[in-house]
């Protein structure tokens, strides 16, 4: 199958700026995509294009991550209805170390292929207003930049609040496109939907100052089978870094990828050919209770984001969740991966040596110290995995760092102890 076959296949073109891309593709070329400095860790929405920079290194193309440390301290208003809050160039900077961290772990940044990051403010900061105003905004005109998509839903959003600042977003993002032209040879830029008209500010601009052909492809923003946004965790952002994100959630996340939506997301993110994906699919609708694709999506992923290390890290707390081995886990990590689980807090000196039901009756486990006995004397109570009948007494050494211990009723409804002292 043919590179841009493929894209298409995978649900990775949405639009292109010229028919010819599709042979353009097949020769290498240099194409590049812009990451917003917003935080100083990446999201998994951003994935989509992290993964489609990888597709293009991966089939022989230069490719290039532009970070708008310029373009970040103005906001793009693509997709916004507000102005954004203002970033330091101290923060830009700081958030700039992160976005390369987490590019490294996917893209090749060594090799006779390597990718560039390169970041725009090095080329703005030492543009004056007057060089700004007659070098890069005289080759637009106001008319087609009222036309963009963008700009008009950004106008009806914010009933005609869109700021000068804003609006000049995409004078320095098809300037942008100019500058890796004539400096890299970069004849493409992808990017998502949202970004068609940046993307054709800087097509057309290469074109009208150097009568040369630039393409543009953009991918569908990825959203879920009900509508919400990619990436997006109980309202909150998903990040590569696990100091934002615990590698857990990162797991989790995709593991509880609906039927609707999994074969989707392995196509867009996934390293595997197109036919063990088809294959996945296949036993994912013969026995869907095995959840074949979501398993092999959050194990690529995890392994892709953060390494055989963060991967038997996912998993080893996924197996404590749900099957109350807490060998091995310190009382941060139990908080952790229970923090979701109902829990509650008791002195110390009312845990050790009473026995294991009556301390679940007291912190309100079981509605009575009858019901609590009950469970237990049937072998359906549990502390750190272990059963705990009606005799078991609570040691000093159940308490994990003298302060967590994880009670658990039957298979799966588990509790979380947390013991104070002093």
């Amino acid at each position: 199958m043919k590179f841009f076959e493929e894209l298409k296949a995978r649900g990775l073109v949405e639009a292109v700026t010229d028919p010819e891309i599709e042979k353009a593709v097949e020769s290498p070329m240099t194409v590049y995509c812009g990451f917003d400095p917003s935080a100083r860790s990446l999201q998994a929405g951003n994935l989509v294009s992290i993964m489609v920079l990888k597709r293009f290194q991966q089939a022989g193309h230069r490719v290039i991550a532009l970070v708008g440390g310029a373009t970040g301290l103005i906001g793009d208003p693509s997709g916004k209805s507000a102005e954004r809050n203002m970033l330091t160039v101290e923060q830009v900077e700081e958030n700039k170390r992160g976005i390369r961290e987490n590019l490294s772990r996917i893209l090749d940044f060594d090799g006779p292929n390597a990718a560039v990051m390169v970041d725009n403010y090095d080329w703005y900061k030492g543009t004056s207003a007057i060089e700004f105003l007659r070098d890069i905004a005289i080759n637009f005109r106001v008319p087609q930049m009222l036309a963009k998509e963008s700009v008009k839903k950004r106008l009806e959003a914010s009933e005609g609040a869109l700021t000068f600042t804003e609006f000049s977003y995409q004078i320095l993002q098809g300037n942008d496109f100019l500058h890796l032209y004539d400096n890299f040879g970069c004849t493409m830029e992808v990017g998502g939907a949202d970004q068609w008209g940046n993307i054709t500010a800087g097509t057309d601009l290469v074109r009208k100052m150097r009568g040369k052909s630039a393409f543009g492809l953009t991918f569908p923003l990825l959203l879920d089978s009900s509508g919400r946004k990619f990436g997006k965790s109980e309202g909150n952002a998903l990040f590569m870094d696990a100091s934002l994100t615990s590698v857990y959630d990162w797991y989790q996340y995709f593991l509880r990828s609906a039927d609707a939506d999994v074969i989707r997301y392995l196509k867009v993110f996934s390293l595997r050919p197109l036919d063990e994906i088809a294959a996945l699919e296949e036993a994912t609708r013969a026995h869907p209770e095995e959840r074949a694709a979501q398993k092999a999506l959050a194990e690529e992923l995890t392994r892709l984001v953060h390494g055989e290390a963060g991967l038997a890290t996912a998993q080893g707390a996924t197996k404590t969740l749900f099957g109350g081995d807490v060998a091995g886990k310190s009382a941060a990590e139990l908080e952790e991966i229970f923090r979701d689980v109902k829990s509650a807090e008791v002195s110390a000196a009312e845990v050790v040596g009473r026995p294991v039901y009556a301390v679940a009756a007291a912190a309100g486990m079981f509605k009575s110290n009858g019901e609590a006995r009950r469970m237990a004397a049937q072998g359906g109570l549990y502390v750190n995995g272990e059963k705990a009948d009606d005799k078991r007494v609570f040691a000093d050494s159940d308490l994990i760092d003298g302060r967590i211990a994880v009670l658990r009723q039957g298979r799966k409804a588990n509790f979380l102890l947390k013991a104070s002292r002093g």
